[in-house]
C-alpha cells in the first residue's frame, strides 16, 4: 500500500473502503459540513470509482491522508472519517480494528460501522501526524478478510500561535546624523504554525512606537532610519516597538511585539565653545615659573575622541612670558608661566586663547569652523618683595696692614616694591667666628674691624643680607669677597736656611760652585730679588757673584785645602712697591 496526497481511489480486487473526511476551514479554523452527509457523498464516489475499476488493469490500494483539526474544543469527538469493507453487507459480520498512534486513546472506532473519531483536542506544533494500520476480520471465524493496511492522519492547523521574538529584546547603534533610509538593524519573528498551509505563519512587521524617527520594512523586518537630522545631543536613545502580526497583517490575526533599544553613537558635529568672550585670573607676581597659574576650559557636546582639543596662545607677546598646555583627561587647558611675573613692570596681561578640536570630520566641515577663541586677562598680584641687590656678588678689595675701620666697599639693595621701604644691612655670621669685617646698617659700607694679614687670609668671603624695615622677615642674600692686596712687608731670606757651602780643592777657575736662592713671603711683585756685596766689605780675590736672579758663585782660581776656610757676605735687596727691604747674610766656605 502507498499513499499519494490529493488521489482517493479504490480497487474493485479490495474489499476494504476508507471514506475520507471532507474538511473546510476558514481562516478561523471553523469546520463546516456533516459526517453523514459527507460519508454518503464518499460512499456514492467511491462506488463510481469501483465500477469503473471493472474496466482497469488490476493495481494495489492507493490510500490518501485523513485530516483532522487541530484545538477542537466542540462537545462530541470529532469525526474524522470511514473504514468500509465491500464485504460489509450491513449485517454487522465485519469487524473493524484499528492500531498504531494513538489508537484507542486518541482515535478511536466503531468496529461495526468503521466509524473513527479523535476523542482528545490536538495540538499540531506537538505533533502533526499520526501513523495508523487498519484491519477488517469477520466477526464468525475472526478471520482477516484483507490484509492489514497502513494510512496516515495528519493534524491540520488553525492559527493558534502568536508571532514571538524568541531573542528580545534587542539593542542596537546608528551614527547620529545618518542619512534618512540608513539600515539599523533587522529583527525576525517566528511563529509556530504551519507555514505551508494558509496564511497562519505568514507574518508582517509594522512599527508601534518610534514614528518619525524610524520605519520598519513590512517584509524583511529591516528597521531603518526615517530622518537625517538625528541628533545625539538633543536624543541619543530611542525605543523602537515592533509588532509582527500573522494572517499577512489582514484583521483577526495574531501579533507579538519586541523593542529594539537604538542609541545613537557621536559623531564630530560639534565644535568647542568657551562659555564666556573673557575670563580673567589673578597670579601673584612671585609665582614660579614652570608652574601652572590656572586652568580654562571649553565645552565641546560630542563626546570621546570627537570631543579631544588643543589649547593654544595665539598673541605672540602673551606667548612670551605664559605657555598651555592640554590635559586631555579633563579637556582643559593649563595655563603655566615662561618667565617671572613683576608687578613692578607690569600689572595686567592679555592672553587670546584658542581651543580646536583635534580630530575634525570633514563631513562635518559645512558647519563651521571646528574652534573657538577668547581672551584671557591676567591680573599680576602685588607681593611684598625682599630687597634686591645692585649685583649678584660682589668682588672688593682692601691692602693688608690697613688701619682699623679702612672702608672696603659698599653694597646696594633697594625695595622692588611700590612701597620703597627703607633697607638695613647686615653680616651673616651663624657659626659666630671672629668678623674681621663690619658693614653700616643703613649705608652698606663695609669697613676693616682689624689689621689684616695677606701672608695669613688672602680671601675673606662674608655674606650680607638686606631687610626691609618695615617687613624685617623679608631678607635677601648677597656673597661678598674681598681680597687683601699685598704690600712690601717681609724681608728676604737665603731659601732653605743652609749657608754653608763646601768646596773641593781641586775646583777649577770659572766653576760654579754654589747658587744661592732668596725667599719672600710678599707676592712677585714685592718680591724681586737683587745680590750684591756691601761695599765697606772688601771683595774675596777667589771669588766671584754673578746676579742672575737667583745669585752664583764662582772660583777665580784654583783652590787649595791649605787656604782654610773664609767668610763671604752677601746683602739682599727686595725691592716692591714704594719700599725696599734688605737682609744681610753671610756665607761660610
Amino acid at each position: 500500500m502507498r499513499v499519494l496526497a490529493g488521489v482517493a481511489a479504490v480497487s474493485c480486487l479490495c474489499p476494504l473502503v476508507v471514506f475520507l473526511c471532507v474538511v473546510s476551514q476558514s481562516c478561523f479554523g471553523t469546520q463546516i459540513s456533516s459526517s453523514n452527509s459527507r460519508a454518503q457523498r464518499n460512499q456514492t464516489k467511491l462506488s463510481a470509482i469501483d465500477n469503473d475499476s471493472h474496466h482497469r488493469p488490476k493495481r494495489g490500494w492507493i490510500w490518501n491522508q485523513f485530516f483532522v483539526l487541530e484545538e477542537h474544543i466542540g462537545p462530541e469527538p470529532q469525526y474524522v472519517g470511514k473504514l468500509h469493507s465491500n464485504s460489509d453487507k450491513g449485517n454487522g459480520s465485519v469487524r473493524y480494528i484499528l492500531s498504531g498512534e494513538g489508537a484507542g486513546s486518541i482515535f478511536i472506532i466503531d468496529e461495526t460501522s468503521g466509524d473513527i473519531h479523535a476523542a482528545k483536542s490536538l495540538d499540531r506544533e506537538r505533533k502533526s501526524q499520526y501513523v495508523l494500520h487498519a484491519r477488517a476480520i469477520d466477526r464468525r471465524t475472526n478471520r482477516s478478510l484483507e490484509a492489514e493496511s497502513e494510512f496516515i492522519i495528519k493534524v491540520q492547523d488553525v492559527n493558534d500561535n502568536a508571532p514571538t521574538f524568541p531573542d528580545g529584546p534587542f539593542s542596537a547603534t546608528v551614527p547620529e546624523m545618518t542619512d534618512a533610509g540608513t539600515s539599523v538593524f533587522q529583527v525576525t519573528a517566528s511563529d509556530a504554525d504551519d507555514p505551508t498551509y494558509g496564511n497562519s505563519a505568514k507574518i508582517v512587521y509594522s512599527i508601534l512606537e518610534g514614528q518619525p524617527y524610524f520605519s520598519v520594512d513590512p517584509k524583511t523586518g529591516i528597521i531603518r532610519t526615517a530622518v537625517s537630522n538625528l541628533d545625539r545631543e538633543s536624543r541619543d536613545h530611542y525605543a523602537v516597538v515592533i509588532q509582527a502580526k500573522d494572517m499577512a497583517g489582514s484583521v483577526g490575526g495574531l501579533s507579538g511585539s519586541t523593542t529594539v533599544n537604538i542609541t545613537l553613537t557621536d559623531v564630530n558635529d560639534n565644535p568647542p565653545k568657551f562659555s564666556q568672550k573673557s575670563y580673567q585670573l589673578y597670579v601673584p607676581e612671585l609665582a614660579p615659573v614652570g608652574k601652572a597659574v590656572g586652568r580654562i576650559r571649553a565645552n565641546d557636546e560630542d563626546e570621546g575622541q570627537n570631543a579631544e582639543m588643543t589649547y593654544s596662545i595665539t598673541n605672540a607677546d602673551a606667548a612670551a612670558i605664559f605657555t598651555i598646555t592640554t590635559d586631555t583627561d579633563r579637556r582643559e587647558g593649563i595655563i603655566s608661566l615662561k618667565q617671572p611675573l613683576n608687578y613692578e613692570k607690569r600689572k595686567v596681561h592679555t592672553l587670546n586663547i584658542e581651543g580646536s578640536n583635534t580630530y575634525p570630520d570633514s563631513h562635518f566641515s559645512h558647519l563651521g569652523p571646528f574652534k573657538d577663541s577668547t581672551s584671557l586677562r591676567v591680573i599680576v598680584g602685588d607681593v611684598d618683595e625682599p630687597p634686591v641687590f645692585s649685583m649678584d656678588y660682589y668682588i672688593m678689595d682692601v691692602y693688608e696692614n690697613s688701619p682699623v675701620g679702612t672702608q672696603v666697599g659698599t653694597v646696594t639693595a633697594i625695595d622692588p616694591d611700590s612701597t620703597n621701604s627703607a633697607v638695613r644691612y647686615f653680616i651673616e655670621n651663624e657659626e659666630e667666628r671672629p668678623l674681621y669685617f663690619t658693614i653700616g646698617v643703613n649705608s652698606g659700607i663695609i669697613r676693616t674691624t682689624q689689621v689684616l694679614d695677606r701672608e695669613g687670609t688672602a680671601w675673606h668671603n662674608i655674606t650680607v643680607m638686606a631687610a626691609e624695615v618695615d617687613n624685617p622677615r623679608l631678607v635677601s642674600h648677597v656673597p661678598v669677597t674681598i681680597q687683601v692686596l699685598d704690600v712690601n712687608d717681609n724681608i728676604p731670606t737665603i731659601s732653605g736656611g743652609n749657608n754653608i757651602i763646601i768646596v773641593c780643592e781641586s775646583t777649577k777657575t770659572g766653576q760654579v760652585i754654589q747658587t744661592i736662592r732668596a725667599a719672600d713671603l710678599d707676592n712677585f711683585a714685592n718680591g724681586k730679588f737683587s745680590f750684591e756685596v756691601p761695599a765697606e766689605h772688601p771683595a774675596n780675590p777667589n771669588f766671584t757673584l754673578k746676579d742672575n736672579g737667583g745669585t752664583t758663585l764662582v772660583s777665580r782660581e784654583v783652590w787649595a785645602r791649605e787656604a782654610g776656610t773664609c767668610e763671604y757676605e752677601l746683602i739682599l735687596h727686595c725691592k716692591g712697591g714704594h719700599m725696599t727691604r734688605m737682609s744681610l747674610c753671610i756665607i761660610r766656605i
